[in-house]
């Protein structure tokens, strides 16, 4: 079976693929998949780089997709044939939070989805959308449920409700999707002109160019009428925050996605207070939120944005696409 693998200490370089054992059946509770498409997240670059350590010949990515081949004794939820998608947080099956880890995360913890097959608890799997191919399925696991469990729910989003939405990338851009989805008006920021039209093309209500206005909480105020929206999906950080904080309305939902701007810094916290504004810490979501948005997409009102697709064993030619930053929405991987 083939299979990607990174190398200690990490880096793009030390990507290789690799001739591994076959899972060969499942056991109780257990399904086997053929995997047939993933896609990027900025976690998943964290591993590839070495920034975030993890065990050498780890498997990379989190996200997987593809069908079931057989079923162990006890499982009745899937059939052999069906289309599945994987959960980033495997043991978060339902209810509030129970993770502060990545422990059991693919791709970090364990082994990932780069590789021809797997063996594994059928709880670790959700049905994939219906109308979606495997590498469109693969975009939900990570950065689909981290925007709809962001806005619907946690931030309870409701039509005529207004999102501000930080770049283009995978979050962002599925976020964008969902509240257009849900009747809400969306602002989007960027430092690319082409890509705010894009975003426009996807239904973006008012675009700002975030180099060209450094205060954009100020500006997205103003649009508002001085209100604030009412949800910000905030994926910078700390270099972002501050000004996330000027864009949202007293009583307005900061989900705290990222950190593309750094790993620590100052909050202003003072204005935060007087905002009353709810400032929330989200990382992905439970494979009951991710269910919920399964059926949601079942609609066939959306599909995923794939800016890309490239064969697995280019991934780390994908990972650097990633790191270069040009892309819209999110890049795909097929085999």
């Amino acid at each position: 079976m083939k299979a990607m693998a990174l190398r200690s200490p990490g880096g793009l370089e030390r990507l290789v693929m690799e001739d591994r054992p076959d899972p060969g059946d499942p056991g109780p509770g257990e399904i086997r998949v053929a995997l047939h498409g993933s896609s990027l997240n900025f976690h998943d670059l964290g591993i590839a780089t070495g920034r975030m350590p993890s065990a050498d010949g780890r498997v990379p990515l989190a996200d997987g997709a593809g069908s079931v081949e057989a079923v162990g004794p006890g499982v009745t939820e899937f059939a052999p044939g069906d289309a599945v998608v994987s959960c980033f947080f495997p043991d978060w099956q339902d209810g509030t939070p129970v993770v502060e880890d990545f422990r059991s995360t693919p791709g970090d913890g364990t082994d990932g989805f780069a590789q021809e097959h797997v063996v594994m608890p059928a709880t670790a799997f959700t049905r994939a959308p219906r109308m979606f191919d495997a590498v469109e399925a693969a975009t939900i696991t990570t950065a689909g449920l981290t925007a709809w469990r962001a806005l619907v729910v946690d931030g309870k989003l409701k039509a005529g409700d207004t999102v501000l939405l930080l770049g283009t990338g995978g979050v962002s851009i599925w976020a964008l999707q969902i509240a257009k989805l849900m009747g809400a008006t969306v602002v989007i920021t960027s430092s690319s002109g082409q890509k705010l039209e894009r975003a426009k093309d996807l239904g973006a209500d008012f675009t700002l160019n975030y180099r060209e206005q450094p205060q954009w909480g100020r500006a997205v105020r103003d649009w508002t009428g001085g209100r604030g929206v009412d949800h910000v999906v905030e994926v910078g950080g700390p270099g972002t925050l501050a000004q996330s904080i000027e864009a949202v309305r007293v009583g307005g939902h900061i989900s705290l996605i990222g950190v593309l701007t750094g790993a620590a810094g100052e909050v202003p916290t003072a204005a935060l207070m007087v905002k009353q504004a709810r400032l929330q810490g989200i990382i992905v979501g439970s494979r009951r939120e991710q269910q919920d948005f399964v059926r949601a997409l079942d609609s066939g009102a959306i599909r995923p944005v794939i800016d890309r697709r490239f064969p697995l064993d280019q991934l780390g030619t994908a990972f650097q696409y990633e790191l270069d930053g040009g892309h819209f929405g999110k890049i795909g991987i097929e085999w």
